[in-house]
Formats: C-alpha cells, sequence, structure tokens
C-alpha cells in the first residue's frame, strides 16, 4: 500500500521525537511518503494532490482537528467518491482531537498509531457522512467558497470564542481547555446579540426558526471534550445521518448558567433542553441568515463574519480507517 503522511509540526501534544517513532512505525507496514505542512492551507493542497494521484490508497492525517479538516477538503475538492478516493487515517496530535475520539480512537497519539496497524491488518473501515457549508446564493456571501466539516460548526457565539481562542494562540498561548472557558466567558460579557437574537433557520416543508442567538450544527456525538469528558450538544448525532443543530433563543445569565449546567452534565440520551432550546435532529439541507454578520467556524477553525451560510449533511462522503 502506497500512503501519504501528512505531518503538522506544530501539534500541541505531540514531541519531534515520538513524530519520528509514529512515522517509522508506519513505515515499516506500507511504502510511506511523509511531508511536514509548512503553511495554512498546506494539509489541504497535499489531500487534493493525493486525491488525484493515482497509486495513494491513503492519507493520514498526524496533528489535530485542523489538521484533519484541511486534508478532508483536498482531498473532497471535486466532491465526495468514496469507492475512488483514498481513504483516511487519523492520528490524534491536537488538544481535543474530537473527530478522532468521535471515531473511537485512543486520543494518545502511539495508541492510535496501534490500532491503525491493527485495523489496516485487519481491513476496518467505515464510511461517514460529513457536512458542508457555502454561502447562501441571492446573498452578499454567495461567492463565499464551501468547505466541509468533520464533527461540528457553528454561527455565532461559539465561532466567537473560537476566534478570541485563535488570537491568543497567535501570540504563543498553548490551546488549552482552560483557555476556552476563559474565553467564553469574555465572548458572554461582551456579546452585543444575547439578548435579541439575529439568526433565522430555514429549512425545505417547516416554518422557520426565528430570533436565535447561537446556532451548533454537529455531524457527530459528542459535540467537543474537555479534558477527558464528552460533551453533548445533540445526542442524536451521527456520522451514519445527515446533520443536527441546537439553537438558543435566549442569553440571559440564568439561561446561560442553566444551558451550560446541562452541557457539562449531559450524556448519550440528554443533552440541552428547555423552552428557549431548540434541537433538530437529521437535517439534509438548512439555511442560517442572520440580521447581523455572525462569526462562523468549523472543525474549531475561525472562518470570519457571515451573513447567511448554507448547510447540506451528505451521507457517505468519505471512508476512514477504524
Amino acid at each position: 500500500m502506497r500512503a501519504l503522511l501528512v505531518v503538522n509540526p506544530a501539534a500541541t501534544t505531540t514531541s519531534a521525537r515520538t513524530r519520528d517513532v509514529l512515522i517509522h512505525a508506519l513505515a515499516s507496514e506500507m511504502k510511506l511518503e511523509a511531508v511536514t505542512t509548512e503553511y495554512r492551507g498546506h494539509a489541504r493542497d497535499l489531500g487534493r494532490q493525493a486525491a488525484d494521484s493515482e497509486d495513494i490508497e491513503l492519507v493520514v492525517a498526524l496533528g489535530g482537528d485542523g489538521t484533519v479538516n484541511e486534508v478532508v477538503n483536498g482531498l473532497l475538492h471535486r466532491g465526495p467518491d468514496p469507492e475512488h478516493l483514498p481513504r483516511l487515517a487519523v492520528v490524534p496530535g491536537g488538544s481535543t482531537n474530537v473527530f478522532a475520539r468521535a471515531l473511537g480512537l485512543p486520543n494518545d497519539a502511539v495508541e492510535a498509531t496501534g490500532a491503525l496497524l491493527d485495523a489496516l491488518r485487519e481491513k476496518r473501515e467505515r464510511t461517514v457522512g460529513l457536512g458542508l457549508a457555502a454561502g447562501t446564493p441571492g446573498t452578499e456571501d454567495e461567492a463565499v467558497p464551501s468547505r466541509w466539516f468533520t464533527f461540528n460548526a457553528g454561527l455565532g457565539f461559539d465561532a466567537g470564542v473560537v476566534g478570541r481562542v485563535e488570537q491568543h494562540r497567535e501570540r504563543g498561548r498553548r490551546s488549552t481547555h482552560s483557555l476556552y472557558l476563559r474565553q467564553a466567558i469574555r465572548q458572554f460579557l461582551d456579546e452585543p446579540h444575547r439578548r435579541h437574537g439575529t439568526i433565522t433557520l430555514d429549512r425545505p416543508g417547516a416554518d422557520p426558526v426565528t430570533d436565535l442567538v447561537l446556532s451548533l450544527i454537529c455531524n457527530t456525538s459528542p459535540w467537543t471534550f474537555l479534558g477527558n469528558r464528552p460533551v453533548y450538544a445533540s445526542p442524536k448525532a451521527s456520522f451514519d445521518t445527515g446533520l443536527d443543530i441546537l439553537g438558543l433563543s435566549r442569553m440571559s445569565t440564568a439561561s446561560v448558567a442553566r444551558y451550560a449546567t446541562q452541557l457539562l452534565t449531559s450524556s448519550p440520551e440528554r443533552g440541552p433542553h428547555g423552552k428557549h432550546a431548540v434541537s433538530l435532529h437529521d437535517l439534509t439541507d438548512f439555511t442560517l441568515h442572520s440580521k447581523a454578520p455572525l462569526p462562523l467556524q468549523m472543525d474549531g477553525d475561525h472562518l470570519g463574519l457571515r451573513t447567511s451560510v448554507t448547510f447540506t449533511g451528505v451521507r457517505r462522503a468519505l471512508r476512514v480507517i477504524v
């Protein structure tokens, strides 16, 4: 088997020595080309090259969720074709690694490499669904290129938190769960739309859902992790179905305290709920419009401000080694 290993040298939880050990372990089982990313978007470019090649059968992403997202967007640059595109494997090296953990992979890079090699020997793989987001036709965002996401997206509050964390990382801070929690508190205190939501959810065959303050789109469950604790925003979300969404129409201090507590104590059976919470399951197509530009994030990557985004849940989009 010929494989491409995409290595993010800035991966949070792996050292250069660990990465060398992992590369040697993988190279012992396959014809491996290892490439270290050198710029933002490099992993996407490498995924695109692999998709266009005639002999690469597997792409291994060694890094965090951002690296995985770039590789996936490169692999699917012509659209999904799971029977012919290279398969994807993930060796987690980031601070959270939601996609890998949602697939059931170990969160430790060395253990995950061992699990990957076992899966290849036993020919274990699954085909997963993905989310696709694009600028809405007929709006000022219609020219925004479409982009795939693997586990979640968000328009509004959570994307603002991601943007704040990225600013701190650009100043040299490490991405930690405590950093996210601090920035979430600051985002709440500075949130200009928390009393009057600006987001409207439109979907075919249903009345619009208006005045949402927060919108979380989930392609799988859990939504994220705090340390070893999984957080379930949409417990029914699955790689085998369409997209789920959790929307909140109020973010007063009392309601935020209530819903934050529900998130922290959520389980695979029960997520946030209440009269100001909207939970929708297995959506194929829907659009989020906002009266004011709001931040957008996908797979933990801040993508700037948007006023209208159309989401599509694409079943059976990519083969993954598990």
